[in-house]
This record gives C-alpha cells, sequence and structure tokens, in this order.
C-alpha cells in the first residue's frame, strides 16, 4: 500500500500497481502505436519511392521517436500520469511524494524507456520486480512509480451485521460515539465485511482486537458475556443511524438569519456653503424664419385679395341710407342757390343754357 495527499490533503492508501497490470497496459499502449506508425507509414508511402537511403533512414527513426516518446510525454502530461492503456486498467504515474506528474518527469520516462523497454526489455523486466514500489529505470530516474488508482467494489455488510442484535438494542439507546475515530470504525467495518472470509481462528484474535480497541472509545461498555462481532455490529449500526439522522436534520433544518447589532451614526453638522451669484447670459433673438425658395423663372405665387367686407345688416321697414355720392372735402358751407319760380305756361320755350364750371368760359 501507497500513502497519496490528495489536493483537499486527504491521505490515501492506494496499491502499487502489479506487474501483470503494468505488462498489460504496455501492451495496449504498444497496439495503438503500431496502428499509428501503420497508418505513418501508409501517408507517406507515396513519396518513399522517390527518396535515397538516407532519406529513408531519418524518416523512420523520427516517426520511431514521435511515436514512443512523444505519444507517451504528451498523454502523460495532459492527463496526469495516464496513458490509453493505464486508463483502461485504471493505473496512474505519481511522484515519490504522491503528487501528480510533470512534463519532466514523464519526459525522462519516455527517453528510458526507448531504451529499457523498445530496446533492453530484460533491463525493464528485472528493475521491475527487484523494486519495492515495481519501478523501472525510468521510474527510478524520474522519481515516479505507477499506482493502482482504480480499485475494485467494496463487499457488502452482510444482513446479520447490518443491525442492532435484538439483545443489546436497550444498551445500544445509551451509547457514546463521540470519541469513536473514524480510522477504527473502518477497521471494524472491514473485519464484518470479511468475516466470512477469515478462518475461525483469525475472527477470534482479530475480533478480540478490535472490540477492545472500540471499547477504549466508547461508553458504556457492553454487557458481560457480548461476543465481539455482536458489539462491533451494534456500535457500527448505531453511528450508522445517528450519522444519517443528523444528515436529515441539517437538509431540512434552514441556517438560522443573521441578526446584526443595530449601529448608531454620530449626527453630522455640515458646515454652511454659499454659492457665487450667476449672471446669466440674455436669450438669444429668436431665429427668423427663411422666406421661402423661388425657382429660377418662375413668379412667386400671388397673394389673394383680401374678402369684402359684409353689407350693413338692414331693419325691415327702413331703406338704408344713401351713400355720399362724392366725399366732400372739408371746407366752408357754400350758401343754397335761390328758388327759382316755376315756370309760365304761356311764356316761349326758353334755350337751355350751359352750364359752366366756375373758373372756365364756355366754348365759342
Amino acid at each position: 500500500m501507497s500513502e497519496v495527499v490528495t489536493g483537499e490533503a486527504v491521505v490515501l492508501e492506494l496499491p502499487v500497481a502489479s506487474f501483470p497490470g503494468r505488462l498489460l497496459a504496455l501492451t495496449i499502449d504498444l497496439a495503438v502505436q503500431a496502428a499509428l506508425g501503420i497508418v505513418a507509414l501508409i501517408a507517406i508511402s507515396p513519396v518513399l519511392g522517390r527518396l535515397n537511403g538516407d532519406y529513408i533512414a531519418a524518416i523512420v527513426v523520427s516517426a520511431e521517436l514521435a511515436i514512443t516518446v512523444v505519444y507517451a510525454t504528451l498523454w502523460e502530461t495532459m492527463t496526469r500520469g495516464k496513458t490509453p492503456g493505464k486508463m483502461a486498467l485504471g493505473l496512474r504515474v505519481v511522484g515519490d511524494d504522491g503528487s501528480p506528474e510533470r512534463f519532466r518527469q514523464a519526459l525522462v520516462r519516455s527517453l528510458i524507456g526507448l531504451i529499457e523497454i523498445y530496446t533492453f526489455a530484460p533491463i525493464a523486466l528485472i528493475t521491475s520486480i527487484v523494486s519495492v514500489k515495481g519501478k523501472r529505470l525510468g521510474d527510478i530516474f524520474a522519481g515516479t512509480y505507477v499506482l493502482q488508482e482504480r480499485m475494485p467494489a467494496r463487499a457488502a455488510l452482510p444482513p446479520v451485521f447490518a443491525m442492532v442484535p435484538p439483545p443489546l438494542a436497550g444498551w445500544a439507546q445509551s451509547l457514546q460515539l463521540s470519541a469513536l475515530s473514524d480510522q477504527t470504525a473502518d477497521a471494524a467495518s472491514s473485519y464484518l465485511r470479511r468475516f466470512a472470509e477469515l478462518s475461525p481462528r483469525a475472527r477470534e484474535s482479530l475480533g478480540f482486537q478490535l472490540a477492545n480497541a472500540v471499547a477504549a472509545e466508547v461508553s458504556p461498555p457492553p454487557p458481560a458475556g457480548t461476543p465481539p462481532p455482536a458489539y462491533l455490529a451494534a456500535v457500527l449500526a448505531v453511528r450508522r443511524e445517528r450519522d444519517r439522522a443528523r444528515a436529515m436534520a441539517n437538509a431540512a433544518t434552514p441556517p438560522p438569519p443573521i441578526s446584526l447589532p443595530p449601529v448608531s451614526l454620530p449626527p453630522v453638522s455640515l458646515p454652511p456653503v454659499s454659492l457665487p451669484p450667476v449672471s446669466l447670459p440674455p436669450a438669444p433673438p429668436p431665429p427668423v424664419p427663411p422666406p421661402p425658395p423661388v425657382s429660377p423663372g418662375l413668379m412667386p405665387p400671388a397673394v389673394p385679395p383680401p374678402p369684402p367686407p359684409p353689407p350693413p345688416l338692414v331693419q325691415p321697414g327702413l331703406m338704408p341710407p344713401a351713400a355720399p355720392l362724392l366725399a366732400q372735402p372739408p371746407g366752408p358751407a357754400r350758401p343754397f342757390p335761390p328758388a327759382q319760380p316755376p315756370p309760365d305756361p304761356g311764356a316761349p320755350p326758353t334755350q337751355p343754357t350751359t352750364a359752366t364750371a366756375p373758373g372756365f368760359a364756355p366754348p365759342v
């Protein structure tokens, strides 16, 4: 087992990858690399016929480096220690301190792997078997190792150990579990899960050890004559039930509102502010509308004459006053001419005389 510290400062105990698992992951990666090599060879085959041997050798070496070194370096850098073969088997490359693999470490592993895997394969085989953590030369120089990240499914707790035994029901209600650590509870749970796989002698010895470890952290002590498996099952069942009830209570109860104390601020006195007099500029004269545009060669439209005044009102039965024919200029009043006597019917007719305007002589 190897301890790995996660980003949340949680210590995980993960087993080191076994040699068969690493060998199978390498086989998957070699198959992927072979497929990439065949595709690259098909792509450059039309050009190989026109090149000499030196160019072909350079192309083959470059393709081998790209397929072996660049393939592993890019995959392990982008996925933090995984290649397609390691992903399939749940493996991961990590540093000696459990940190994720970095680019420098991935490059060193790939360059040395080109020699010890693809050139002298027995070297990687021997070093992996001899090393405690299954390291090959690339892992030794890069400061890395491979661990088993994907763990098998945990066995379910047998139904007989999933509840409080009836004889211990009354005693279990007064249990004090605040001092029970997670490590001790996990060890007791693992013992109950593997109870059927252990030999009778191992069940008895390991059961008494775990029961004493739990009794040192839990009170009150169990009744006399309680078998260790029943005691451990009762303690773990009560612990699970209380954790479940606490989680449901926290989910159902909303958090209390936050009440802030009242804050009293001292009165603030502002100094008087004197504003200078403001003189406004005179208002601009109203804009004069421009005259309507006149088209060249056309007269402006004639202004229609004003309508005539309406006739004066005439009262019924009265004649309207005659309007003076000519307006008399103001001046001294002239005497009326004397009245003429009526004509004599027996007198001879007289010729009419031509009236003359004053100041003018009649024509001859």
